[in-house]
């Protein structure tokens, strides 16, 4: 697996965790929650992920809620919602990742750590934005 695909994932934690039971951004890049020795390309990608996409989640949080058709905001479920944003941050700040590739790391990380339709759910919150905000650019 690769490093970035891992802090991915860390991401995908710290974010649930900052959301679901108020952990601080500190308490987040401090890793200190990971039972395992990781590589500082790792370290680095994550916090570069955990620091955008916290710096940036009104943004990130709007064009979500724009393109959340038929659904609540406030109902998607917590691991959704840390795989979108991180995943939407990704699409807006990282111009060195075709957002191809963003929407391909929502879809899985949403598969093996979200709910039976969560992918498929992440997929098309992440495609309508692709489609109609990044095309705009």
């Amino acid at each position: 697996m690769g490093e970035r695909h891992k802090a991915r994932e860390y991401a995908l934690h710290g974010l649930y965790m900052y959301d679901t039971v108020g952990s601080s951004v500190n308490t987040i890049l401090s890793l200190s929650w990971i039972d395992e020795e990781i590589p500082s390309d790792t370290k680095e990608y994550f916090t570069a992920i955990v620091k955008g996409t916290i710096d940036n989640l009104p943004k990130i949080d709007e064009l979500i809620k724009k393109y959340c058709i038929n659904w609540s905001f406030e109902r998607i479920a917590a691991v959704d919602k840390a795989i979108l944003r991180i995943s939407v941050f990704g699409m807006l700040f990282e111009t060195d990742i075709a957002p191809a590739i963003v929407i391909n790391e929502g879809i899985e990380l949403g598969k093996k750590f979200g709910g039976e339709n969560s992918g498929h759910f992440i997929n098309g919150i992440l495609d309508a934005i692709h489609k109609q905000e990044l095309s705009k650019k």
